[in-house]
């Protein structure tokens, strides 16, 4: 469990740096990725 949660933190990570150009866009990225660890938790 403990690899799953780096993974999805470094995803998480290099989609905030590339893929967010607005405010708008970091924060829909945060809640993809909250999203996904709430996945992976369960």
């Amino acid at each position: 469990m403990k690899n799953i949660t780096i993974a999805l933190l470094a995803l998480v990570a290099a989609l905030s740096l590339s893929a967010c150009n607005t405010v708008a866009g970091i924060g829909k990225d945060v809640e993809k990725g909250g999203e996904a660890l709430q996945k992976a938790v369960k």
